[in-house]
C-alpha cells in the first residue's frame, strides 16, 4: 500500500506569481521527488509536472509551459502569450 501524500509531506522550494499565473517548485519528502505546479487564475487551467533525474528543476520552474508542451500536456496558453506564439 502506498502512503497517501499529505500537505505536510510537500515542501515548497520556490514560488513565483505574475499576471494571474502561479508556479511552484515542490519537493515530496515521502518519496524524495520534485514537481512543478502551475495554476492560471485567469483561465482556471492548472497542471503539475513530475520531474525525473534528466530534468533540471530550476529550468522546469522557469519554463513550465515549454516543458508541458514537450510532454504533450494539453493546456491553454495565457492570453498575452498566445499572440506571440502564433507570430513566431
Amino acid at each position: 500500500m502506498t502512503p497517501v501524500n499529505t500537505l505536510s509531506n510537500i515542501k515548497e522550494l520556490a514560488h513565483r506569481q505574475a499576471d494571474g499565473i502561479e508556479v511552484s517548485l515542490l519537493w515530496n519528502s515521502t518519496n524524495n521527488s520534485l514537481s512543478v505546479a502551475v495554476a492560471d487564475s485567469r483561465t482556471g487551467d492548472s497542471f503539475e509536472l513530475a520531474l525525473d533525474k534528466r530534468d533540471r528543476p530550476l529550468d522546469v520552474f522557469e519554463h513550465p509551459y515549454a516543458y508541458a508542451a514537450n510532454r504533450g500536456l494539453d493546456f491553454q496558453l495565457p492570453a498575452d502569450t498566445t499572440e506571440h506564439a502564433l507570430a513566431a
